[in-house]
């Protein structure tokens, strides 16, 4: 029997992912099933389980997709050779939410939205929405570092309290974009900027 390749082994483990997804954002998670996922990607129960043993494993796989970018957003942001503000930051964040949202496959904050309710009560999905969040709060830290060495955070601020507020403006911003309508990366980057006192940054 041929061996199976690497590359097919990870689109097939995509394809699976995608159909997940798409169950997820079409009826919700708690109405999503194994079997749901199974029919959507038109694959047998067995290629499915070979992949994943439950829900939450898929759940945990959407998670990292997400956020297979993250270190690339980073570093994108803090190469910038002007001096680098919270609200520099934020909106290079936000644009990168929105590129998320916009996916062919699906918008992917609607499927975040879901899994932080479920993370209440299900140990397995609060592990690894903890482990995520906590990677990305770690890289605000290095932003806040790097604006205390430009000047424009106040270089005696624990870096770790300043990432707590930056990571927490992208919620907000993400539930009033879902449910509200009305808030875009310009209005949410000109508000903080006002906030802030520093002018508004433009789209990345």
């Amino acid at each position: 029997m041929p061996k199976v390749s690497d590359e097919h082994r990870a689109s097939r483990r995509n394809e699976i992912i995608v159909a997940a997804r798409h169950c997820v954002i079409e009826q919700g998670f708690h109405k999503t099933t194994m079997a749901d996922v199974i029919r959507t990607s038109g694959l047998s129960a067995g290629a499915v389980y070979g992949y994943f043993k439950s829900k939450d494993e898929i759940v945990a796989a959407i998670a990292d997709d997400a956020l297979s970018t993250i270190d690339e957003l980073f570093d994108r942001i803090l190469a910038t050779e002007e001096p680098l503000s919270p609200a520099i930051a934020i909106r290079a964040a936000l644009d990168h939410v929105l590129r998320l949202a916009e996916q062919p496959a699906g918008d992917l904050t609607r499927v975040a939205i879901q899994a932080w309710a479920e993370a209440l009560h299900n140990e397995t999905i609060m592990a690894t929405a903890s482990s995520k969040y906590r990677l990305v709060r770690g890289k605000f830290v290095a932003v806040a570092e790097r604006g205390q060495k430009d000047g424009t955070i106040d270089p005696d601020t624990d870096p770790e309290h300043v990432a707590q507020v930056l990571f927490g403006l992208l919620p907000g911003f993400l539930l009033q974009r879902l449910i509200l309508g009305d808030v875009t990366p310009d209005s949410y980057s000109a508000g903080l900027a006002a906030l802030l006192q520093q002018p508004a940054p433009k789209s990345t």
